[in-house]
């Protein structure tokens, strides 16, 4: 018997393969998508409980995706999977619909925990320090960028820099807290 149906999308195959592997372990019926147009042919396809997105897949956005699947299906539990996380693109995800936002690399069983989860949890614990100065610049550099929908040239301008500068800043990987 399975447990349902999860449709793993992210543009990283190895990354689809484990993840795929592992939610196969634990009885789950799995399919795996690598950007908007496989996502939307497994959708017409197939009905899904729960979809494990990732924020970055190639150039196209999760977001978008999450938004797509919320249209054409939405009964679908969205759990938002990154290595890129930011406060700006946490809140985006569950306004279009995602249930909840994991950063890379999060254990099985704290995926399937999401899975189960419908509502907050406040007894999360707060943080203990504020975030560093490198921390909050990414922050607000992905809440700019959001803001000018991902126009690397637009946000640079925004923020009063160089486009270059930017793209040198967004190719690193963002500071943990």
């Amino acid at each position: 018997m399975s447990n349902g149906y999860v449709l793993v999308i992210d543009d990283d195959e190895a990354f689809c393969r484990v993840l795929s592997r592992s939610l196969v372990r634990k009885g789950f019926d799995v399919t795996t998508a690598v950007g908007l147009a496989t996502t939307e042919v497994a959708l017409e396809a197939q009905r899904f409980e729960y979809a494990i997105v990732d924020l970055c897949i190639g150039e196209e956005s999760g977001l978008t995706i999450v938004k797509k699947i919320k249209l054409d299906s939405p009964e679908t539990q969205i759990i938002m999977l990154t290595g890129y996380a930011s406060i700006a693109t946490a809140v985006e995800a569950i306004k279009l619909g995602a249930m909840h936002y994991l950063t890379k690399p999060a254990e099985i069983e704290d995926i399937i925990a999401a899975f189960g989860k419908e509502e907050g949890d406040d007894k999360v614990k707060l943080a203990e320090s504020p975030l560093s100065v490198k921390r909050l610049e990414w922050e607000h550099i992905q809440k700019v960028l959001h803001e000018h929908d991902g126009n690397i040239s637009a946000a640079a301008r925004a923020m009063d820099m160089h486009r270059r500068t930017l793209q040198r800043k967004l190719q690193k990987k963002p500071v943990q807290q």
